[in-house]
Parts: structure tokens; sequence; C-alpha cells
């Protein structure tokens, strides 16, 4: 069952500005929003401090505009200074745990990505919000993991915890319902969106589908 109450969110951006393919992250984040996107994931693994923080601040307001909470990857002290909705981490980022104990991070959102079946009773995954399921299946953005978690894997995940999943890794069009069948609560999407000719369009098809 959705834990709609503590994660209402069904259609995730995860957005990056070598993901938009040259165009402007903004406008890219802005039409995904227009089309569908609740809750938009700022990743940028790369980019230097100064800038990262001028991008925060302008995906923050445009966010804002729309009522759309902003997570930022990785950088919990950045999330924290900007105030953002929240932040995502991995097992080689801040632990959840030790975020949690932090006073700017009691209300924010926190998610985190599990890689493997045990990672799902640890005390990072209890203290987090909604775990990461990454990747459901392969894709060009998600490289650097250990599992393929496919299907099965999903069902298992939700056959072991009550915690909201959201699935990550090559999300299409033509797989999220079966995700969603599975157990996952919401989807999020990166090339679908950000590598469409008309992002708007991609974004309110796939929520479309979602909320079939």
């Amino acid at each position: 069952m959705r834990n709609t109450e503590s994660f209402p969110y069904r259609l995730y951006l995860v957005i990056s500005e070598d993901d938009c393919a040259g165009r402007d992250i903004l406008r890219v984040t802005e039409q995904a929003i227009l089309g569908g996107a609740d809750i938009v994931q700022l990743r940028e693994k790369s980019a230097d401090e100064g800038y990262l923080l001028d991008l925060s601040i302008r995906m923050k307001a445009l966010c804002g505009l729309y009522g759309i909470p902003l997570i930022i990857n990785d950088h919990a002290g950045l999330a924290a200074h900007m105030q953002a909705a929240g932040v995502h981490v991995g097992n080689e980022d801040a632990s959840p745990v030790f975020l949690r104990s932090q006073e700017a991070f009691r209300n924010r959102i926190i998610g985190y990505s599990v890689e493997a079946t045990e990672q799902v009773y640890s005390d990072k995954a209890l203290a987090a919000d909604y775990l990461g399921i990454s990747p459901v299946f392969r894709s060009a953005t998600k490289t650097n993991t250990l599992t393929e978690w496919g299907l099965e894997g999903i069902a298992q995940i939700r056959s072991l915890t009550d915690k909201p999943l959201v699935a990550i890794g090559n999300m299409q069009l033509h797989n999220v319902r079966q995700v969603l069948q599975a157990g996952a609560d919401c989807i999020a999407v990166v090339s679908a969106i950000c590598g469409a000719a008309d992002p708007q369009r991609a974004a309110a098809d796939l929520k479309n589908e979602i909320s079939k």
C-alpha cells in the first residue's frame, strides 16, 4: 500500500545539466513540472561549489513558484545551507542516521539509495523518509551500482518494508506500470524526460501512465 501521507509524490524528476543535452536546465525543469513532475532532485556530481550553490538557489526559486519540493543529491551541507526540502544520499555519502540527528534535517526529507537487500534493514534505511531502489534496470545514468533489481527485486523489497519506494533506473513509458505494480510508490525519471524532444509532453505522458 502506498504511504501517501508521508510521501505523496508519484513522478520524481532527477536532473543535471549534462542530462539536458545542451538545453537550459531551468527550462527543462519547468517543462517537466508543467507536465506533472511533483518532486525534483538536482543531481550535479562534478560542478564546483560556487556554481552549484548559484544553480541550487535558482532551482529552489523555480520549484517554489510551483510549490514543488527540491531535493539536493549528495551535498547535505548545501541542502541545509539553502534550506532545500531535503537531501538524497547513497552509501558513500553522509549517513541518514547522522543527518536525522542534526537540527537542520529534523523536518526535512531524507532519501537513501538501497543497492543490496540487507540495507533495507539497516539503521540508515530506518532513518530515511523513502528508499531509492537503484537501479531497477541498467541505464546510462546509473552505472556505479552493484545490483540491477528488476521487477522481482522491487517486489522483494516491498515485502520487507513499508517505507515509500522510489524506483530509478531506465524508467520509461512502457515499463512504469509494471514497476508500480511490483511495489514501487514513485517513479524517478532522468533521460525519459531530460532527453525528450518535448520534456513537458514526456512528463505528462508518464504522469498519465502512473496515475492509471
